[in-house]
Parts: C-alpha cells; sequence; structure tokens
C-alpha cells in the first residue's frame, strides 16, 4: 500500500480514557440514571422519563468492528506506522495497528473487509495522518471514490505535503470529473512533484484526457524524459502502458504495439496485461 509521511497525530478521541467524573454541582451517579438519593425515582420531581437511562459517557457506541485474526499482531505493522500510534493509549494502539495490518494484507483479494478494518481504524484513531491515509486508499481500492478524496484530503491536511495527489486524481476520475484530476494536477504540490509519483499523476491526467476525447492531448501528457524503453519496473511499465493506449485510441496503431512491447518487457512485477494487449494488436 502507498504511504505518505505523516506528522504524529494528537490523541485520538475515541477509546483513550475514561469518562470524566461529575464535577461539584453536577448529580451524581445514581441522579444520572434517574434515582434520587431517597431511592425514588427521578420521574416524581421533573417531567415524565426525565434522565431516565442516561450514562456517563454520552459517545455513541462504535460500530461493530471485523474480527482480528489472533495470529495478526500489532508488531506485523511498519515501524515507522507504529510510532505514528504513540499517542494513543496501548492497548487502543495495538487494536489499530491490528486493523492497519489486516487492511494491507487485504487490500489487494478481498478490499471490502480491508476497508472494514481501515474503518475501524479510523474510529478509534481518526486524528492520526496515516490512518485517515489508509483509509483512503483502501477505499480507493474498494471503488469508493467519494470516501477515499474525503479521507485522502483529509490526510492531507493533518500531515501536510503533496500527499498522495495521483490517487486523489484518480478518485476525481471515479466520480465523473475528469476536469479536477486534470485542475489538480495544475497545483504548486504537482508541479514539485519527482519520480514515481510524478509519473503516476501524468497517468492519470492522460487517462482524464481520454476521459474527455482529447486523445492527442492525452498522448502528448505522457511524452516527457521518463518515457525511455530501456528502463524497466511497475511505474514505467504502467507509464509505457498508458502511452501505447493513448497512442492506439488516436489511431497510431503501430507505435501503440511498439509501446506495448516495451511496456511488457519493463513490467517485472506482472502489473499490466501489455503482452495481451499486443497480441491482440498483432493478430488484428
Amino acid at each position: 500500500m502507498a504511504q505518505a509521511e505523516a506528522d504524529r497525530g494528537p490523541r485520538s478521541g475515541a477509546g483513550e480514557s475514561d469518562a470524566p467524573a461529575a464535577s461539584a454541582g453536577e448529580p451524581d451517579n445514581d441522579e444520572r440514571r434517574g434515582y434520587n438519593r431517597a431511592g425514588g425515582d427521578d420521574r416524581r420531581r421533573g417531567g415524565e422519563g426525565a434522565r431516565v437511562g442516561r450514562t456517563l459517557d454520552r459517545r455513541p457506541p462504535r460500530p461493530e468492528e471485523p474480527d482480528l485474526p489472533d495470529d495478526i499482531q500489532a508488531s506485523d505493522l511498519d515501524p515507522t506506522i507504529r510510532r505514528d500510534l504513540l499517542s494513543l493509549d496501548k492497548g487502543n494502539a495495538e487494536t489499530v495497528a491490528r486493523h492497519l495490518v489486516m487492511a494491507a494484507d487485504l487490500i489487494a483479494d478481498d478490499p471490502e473487509l480491508a476497508l472494514a478494518h481501515a474503518r475501524a481504524a479510523r474510529q478509534r484513531a481518526g486524528r492520526i495522518a496515516v490512518v485517515r491515509e489508509t483509509a483512503g486508499v483502501t477505499a480507493y481500492h474498494a471503488g469508493e471514490w467519494a470516501e477515499a478524496l474525503s479521507e485522502l484530503r483529509t490526510a492531507r491536511r493533518m500531515s501536510g505535503g503533496s500527499g498522495l495527489l495521483a490517487v486523489m486524481a484518480d478518485c476525481e476520475r471515479g466520480l465523473g470529473r475528469p476536469e479536477r484530476a486534470i485542475e489538480l494536477a495544475r497545483s504548486e504540490e504537482a508541479r514539485a512533484l519527482k519520480g514515481e509519483e510524478a509519473i503516476e499523476l501524468r497517468i492519470v491526467v492522460a487517462g482524464a484526457r481520454m476521459d474527455l476525447g482529447q486523445v492527442d492531448q492525452a498522448v502528448v501528457t505522457l511524452q516527457t524524459a521518463d518515457l525511455d524503453p530501456a528502463r524497466s519496473g511497475s511505474a514505467y511499465a504502467r507509464l509505457f502502458y498508458a502511452y501505447a493506449d493513448a497512442l492506439v485510441a488516436a489511431g497510431r496503431t503501430d507505435e501503440g504495439l511498439t509501446w506495448f512491447l516495451n511496456a511488457a518487457a519493463a513490467d517485472t512485477e506482472g502489473d499490466t496485461d501489455a503482452e495481451d494487449r499486443a497480441a491482440e494488436l498483432t493478430e488484428n
């Protein structure tokens, strides 16, 4: 799962401390529960049903959380992320860490269940940027574009920096707003991106251009120094693939075939179906 640097957030407000005791002048526990000191019911002295069932803890009950397997330990979480959880009490930090581990483990094969774990972590530690970022990335993989965008925006405000701009822009595409994806890529933060982060954002912007029917602009968007067939790795494979796709859409099939083959050669992790696309073009 992609991870951005995050400042340690303040202590989470959920599950971290006991409710405060009543201060002077406030009713004691018995009175809060609807009984007076003489053992009578409060309904004798006020409106019918006054205070009945009221408890010290006014927070809404926490939603049901997915089960955590016994073999999933907090120590399985990346140490950098675990340090961001130090502001939580020990027991809560351990549970949050285990939910984050589950979210990471499940994100590829069962993104819906992964999202349930990410939401549980967010409910317990919503003031910690890395938890909100994880919830956003997991929602993105589950196709929950609006939730993903909201969570990533929150993480970005909390931690500063550029955040996961490529993922945010792709969420805008998922919500049917390619213009906003392009606009996001024009921000100062976007212009400051380097390396793979910049490549990923270009791929998303090219996709947004394709959504708008601006095929030639999509081709131009991807024409950078990174478009070097001698390079390999996941990011370059996706870049070459996106370029090939745009070329084919622009009617430049022969060039597209060449770049699908370049993408297949660069794809050491098997992230794309570049070989299949090249085979289809060859058969036609």
